[in-house]
């Protein structure tokens, strides 16, 4: 059987982003900033807050389960509720997310122009492997 490599691609994409969000929960404070976090994220985690940590968990977890419905629309693993939907909900939002960040900017001001621009593109190309995937297994997942 082979497996459609875009949605793959797509699936190992997440799966990287939410260990990279996991570890932050790891190794603290540098990891935030270094991944572009902002200060503010920062000095929560050096003053012990959970909060912090239960976005980002949030965060990973989400992004786990769009790798989770990648996959089954690749075909790697059996089909989740309703794939097609899921998948094309996960390829608007990460071209959203990609599209979107003149205007998140502002609700993010702690947030640097190099993470602006690196996490934007990330998230759009992320975005298109999705596209690309679901307009070849279109017609093989369900509604």
């Amino acid at each position: 059987m082979q497996y459609n490599r875009y949605l793959m691609a797509g699936a190992c994409a997440s799966g990287t982003v939410a260990a990279l969000h996991l570890l932050c929960i790891v190794f603290g404070a540098p990891w935030y900033r270094f991944l572009g976090a902002g200060e503010d994220m920062a000095q929560l985690v050096n003053a012990g807050s959970p909060l912090p940590a239960l976005i980002t968990f949030g965060i990973a977890a989400l992004l786990s389960l769009w790798s989770a419905y990648a996959l089954a629309g690749a075909g790697v693993i059996r089909k989740l509720p309703y794939t097609r939907l899921g998948l094309c909900a996960i390829a608007f939002i990460y071209c959203f997310r990609g599209l979107a960040f003149p205007s998140l900017i502002f609700f993010f001001p702690g947030n640097s122009s190099i993470f602006w621009m690196v996490s934007s593109s990330l998230s759009f190309g992320i975005g298109m492997l999705h596209v690309f995937g679901l307009k070849q297994m279109w017609w093989k997942l369900e509604a």
